[in-house]
């Protein structure tokens, strides 16, 4: 499974690209918002820390067809590996649909059903992302939403990559990878936590103990 990291600052982007496990950077209006900047003026800067996929999402005002097409035409000519995001609505797929068939990689998100996830596909869409937090704050499996497109891309043969978003930890993460997901987008704050553990920073302590240790006898 690859890991996207889901953040616009370009100061969270840049130290964590370093790890080299990052294969494609996500954004969206309220990102974007929190970074106070726009997706025109961070793409380039994206691009040339990440070698994978960026996506960007047409404004939250975009509700018709239309205009979803037009910012989408428009995002799109910002980079050559940029996918559009559009959210997964009757409006929506009429969009991915026109969309891909010029030739546009569009993911579809706010994915919160398998029958949403079917729709996406047939409309052409290349990313299908569902949100699991946003499931499981209302009670329901984000977990188990992620195993039943997984099953159902799995046996339709689908070209669509199932790529998880709303991940709240780095259970989430581990347990969407075991459940079928090709893609995590992570926030950067959960792939920090993901790096660290306790025992690994205890185990360095003492291995710098034993060897000053060591030094010391000699």
């Amino acid at each position: 499974m690859q890991l996207f990291l889901d953040t616009a600052k370009l100061e969270e982007i840049r130290p964590l690209c370093e790890l080299g496990v990052i294969s494609g950077v996500t954004t969206n209006p309220s990102l974007l918002a929190k970074a106070g900047r726009s997706l025109e003026e961070v793409v380039a800067e994206i691009a040339g820390l990440v070698e994978g996929p960026i996506l960007g999402e047409v404004k939250a005002a975009a509700v018709d067809r239309t205009t979803m097409v037009e910012q989408g035409r428009a995002i799109a000519a910002l980079h050559p590996r940029i996918a559009v995001k559009i959210p997964l609505t009757a409006q929506g797929l009429a969009a991915t649909s026109r969309l891909s068939r010029e030739g546009i990689a569009v993911a579809n998100t706010l994915v919160f059903s398998p029958a949403q996830a079917l729709l996406s596909v047939q409309a052409g869409a290349k990313y299908v992302a569902p949100f699991v937090g946003r499931l499981d704050d209302i009670g329901e499996s984000g977990l188990e939403l992620v195993r039943t497109i997984a099953e159902m891309f799995r046996i339709q043969k689908s070209p669509a990559k199932l790529l998880v978003a709303s991940v709240r930890s780095p259970l989430h993460v581990v347990d969407c990878a075991l459940a079928g997901a090709d893609i995590a987008t992570v926030p950067a704050g959960v792939l920090k936590q993901m790096v660290q553990h306790p025992l690994t920073d205890a185990g360095i302590l003492r291995f710098q103990k034993d060897e000053s240790a060591a030094s010391g006898e000699k």
